[in-house]
C-alpha cells in the first residue's frame, strides 16, 4: 500500500511559488523570443547556527563601513520614502495605512537590497566598487529573473496592504481616523485597537514570512549566476528556510526589530539600518550556501 506525503506548508508554499515562476519565467521567454539558456544546478543549502547570524551581521557593517559614504546616497531614498509616506497617511486621512506602508521595508527588502549585494560582491571578489556600481545588477545574467521575482515581491506588499485595510474596517470604527490623537488613543486604550493590533500584526508577520522565503536565498543567488534560473532560486530559497527555522526565523525578527529602529528618528535611523541589513544578507546568503 503507497503511503502519501503530506507536505508541510513551507514545503506546499514554496512547490506552488517555484511553478508559478517557471510558468513567469517562461511566458517572458516567449514574449522576448529569448532563447532559453543552458541552466546550472543551484548549490546546496548548508545548515547554519544562531552565531552565523552575527558574523553576517558583522561582516554587513564592515561592508557598509567601507561604503560609507556610497551606500548614505543610496539609503537616503528610502529615508526620503519613509517621510513621504508618514506626510501622505497623516495628511490625506490614511492613517491606519501607516504602519503596513512603513512595514513594506520589511517585505520589499530582499528587492531593496539588491544593489548592496552588488557591491558586497565586489568588495568579496577584491574590486573597488562605489554606489554606481550597485546599478551594476541591470546587465547582470540574472537580471530579468529578478525583476520578476520583485513584482511578485511588490504584489504581495500590495495585497498585505489590501489585507490591513480590511483588518481595520473590520475591527475598528473608521471615523476614528479622522484626527492622528483620537486614532492613536483607540488603538492603545480599547478592545478594537487590541484587536487591530493583534490581529494586524498576526497577518502581517505571514506576508512577512512569505517575502522572507522568497528573498532570503534567491535575490543573491540570481545575482551570484543568473543562469540558475527562477525556479531553482525559488526552490533553493525554500529549502534554506526549511533547514534552517529557527535561525531564520531570529533573523526575520532582527530584521523587522532593526527596521523598527531605524525608523526613529524620523526614518533617519534607515541610513545606518539598512545597508548593514542589505550587506549582511548577502554575507549570510554565502553561509548558507557554503
Amino acid at each position: 500500500m503507497s503511503v502519501t506525503h503530506i507536505r508541510n506548508p513551507i514545503e506546499w508554499s514554496g512547490a506552488t511559488l517555484v511553478q508559478m515562476g517557471r510558468s513567469l519565467g517562461t511566458a517572458l521567454n516567449a514574449l522576448q523570443g529569448e532563447q532559453v539558456h543552458a541552466r546550472v544546478a543551484a548549490p546546496a543549502i548548508r545548515k547554519i547556527a544562531v552565531n552565523d547570524l552575527f558574523v553576517a551581521l558583522r561582516k554587513g557593517y564592515a561592508d557598509f563601513a567601507a561604503y560609507r559614504s556610497d551606500v548614505v546616497v543610496l539609503c537616503l531614498v528610502y529615508v526620503v520614502a519613509g517621510l513621504v509616506i508618514a506626510s501622505l497617511t497623516l495628511g490625506q486621512g490614511l492613517l491606519p495605512m501607516l504602519f503596513p506602508l512603513a512595514s513594506g521595508f520589511a517585505i520589499l527588502g530582499p528587492l531593496f537590497g539588491v544593489g548592496l549585494y552588488e557591491m558586497s560582491k565586489r568588495r568579496e571578489q577584491g574590486t573597488k566598487a562605489s554606489w554606481t556600481n550597485a546599478f551594476a545588477v541591470t546587465g547582470e545574467e540574472g537580471f530579468t529573473a529578478i525583476v520578476i521575482l520583485g513584482a511578485l515581491l511588490i504584489t504581495i506588499f500590495l495585497v498585505w496592504l489590501a489585507a490591513a485595510y480590511f483588518i481595520f474596517r473590520l475591527t475598528m470604527n473608521p471615523t476614528t481616523a479622522q484626527s492622528a490623537p483620537r486614532f492613536f488613543t483607540a488603538v492603545f486604550t480599547t478592545p478594537s485597537g487590541y484587536a487591530l493590533m493583534i490581529i494586524g500584526c498576526g497577518v502581517g508577520f505571514l506576508f512577512a514570512l512569505l517575502a522572507l522565503c522568497l528573498g532570503i536565498v534567491s535575490f543573491p543567488m540570481l545575482l551570484d549566476n543568473g543562469r540558475i534560473g527562477l525556479e531553482n532560486a525559488l526552490a533553493a530559497s525554500f529549502r534554506a528556510v526549511a533547514r534552517n527555522p529557527v535561525p531564520l526565523a531570529l533573523w526575520g525578527l532582527i530584521v523587522a526589530g532593526l527596521l523598527l529602529l531605524g525608523t526613529l528618528p524620523f526614518f533617519l535611523g534607515l541610513v545606518v539600518v539598512l545597508p548593514v541589513l542589505g550587506h549582511g544578507t548577502w554575507h549570510l546568503y554565502r553561509r548558507l550556501t557554503g
